[in-house]
């Protein structure tokens, strides 16, 4: 990459190429960093001119830290401000992997501190009630209810369910195999329940949903009301109906169900290893929040029990 192209505009597909292969981010998350980028670009051209808003080369620690207190005084949220350096640090990266810069200006920078939020976490009741949310007298019942028994046997995420196809899950060893982030493969388990689920939809729903569809049917595990694949915003929607319906349940997502399995299996015993393995986590400290979680459960339950607890 030249310099007239760093001043003139900047390599857009070359970057995201450069995420997306050699760095291996998600598609998404790419694009969640172009539109970063976009952002400090407008921000040179506010501090310098519209003709340097891609002057990558001018660029040094004391304009990054300008930026980073000009986001502070925006009042974006701290995991907003760290996305957004984040993209800063990946764009220098790959600027001096091109040999356009000698150094990335942006390396030093520290992200804002984030307060810890544990996850929700349905107790076993709420959980109950969800499950049984679906009418299993109709294909779009049969379908939500092997949704909500996947998710909640396997932890998958969202996206990992939406992907799907229908001869993926193994109901006889009751095991799915799938790929996660960074193409990373893993084989998760599930019980009689969601084996029930899945074999009562593929027997008595998939088929009826199927037969919308004109010409080559979908090879998609989860299917509209059309015959195609669900999508991952199709799903999200069927859970928010279900919840809806559910008066003991609130504020669930796909991911609520990916944290009440981790935090179940770890109060049943299950130790982090097996749990990270499960999940899909790269790093031991992500799988981590859930031990967080467990110890506070814990102190609710001696506060609700201890006659001394309040005083």
């Amino acid at each position: 990459m030249s310099d007239e192209e760093v001043r003139g505009g900047w390599d857009v597909d070359g970057f995201l190429g450069y995420l997306t292969g050699l760095r291996q981010v998600a598609p998404r998350t790419a694009e969640a960093y172009a539109r970063d980028l976009a952002d400090f670009s407008d921000f040179l051209a506010y501090l310098w001119s519209p003709e340097r808003a891609y002057d990558w080369t001018a660029v040094d620690y004391s304009v990054v830290r300008r930026y980073q207190a000009h986001l502070t005084r925006q009042k974006f949220a701290p995991a907003t401000i760290a996305r957004k350096l984040s993209a800063l640090r990946m764009l220098f990266r790959f600027l001096v992997d091109e040999g356009v810069l000698p150094h990335n200006p942006a390396e030093l920078l520290s992200a804002p501190r984030r307060g810890r939020h544990l996850p929700e976490v349905l107790h076993a009741y709420e959980l109950a009630a969800l499950l049984a949310a679906p009418d299993p007298d109709t294909p779009a019942g049969l379908r939500d209810r092997a949704l909500l028994e996947l998710f909640y046997a396997t932890g998958l995420r969202l996206s990992e369910v939406a992907g799907l196809d229908a001869d993926q899950p193994d109901l006889a060893g009751q095991q799915v195999r799938v790929v996660g982030k960074r193409n990373k493969e893993r084989v998760v388990f599930f019980g009689n329940p969601a084996a029930h689920a899945i074999a009562q939809y593929l027997l008595a729903g998939r088929p009826h949903l199927a037969g919308a569809r004109r010409g080559e049917p979908d090879r998609a595990l989860f299917l509209n009301r059309h015959g195609g694949r669900l999508s991952a915003r199709g799903i999200a929607r069927i859970l928010d109906k279900h919840v809806l319906a559910t008066a003991e349940v609130h504020r669930v997502s796909p991911h609520v169900l990916r944290h009440t399995f981790a935090t179940h299996l770890l109060d049943n015993g299950a130790d982090l290893r097996t749990i990270q393995e499960l999940l899909g986590h790269e790093s031991l400290v992500t799988t981590g929040i859930y031990t967080h979680v467990s110890a506070e459960r814990l102190r609710q339950s001696y506060e609700r029990a201890h006659p001394l607890a309040k005083d």
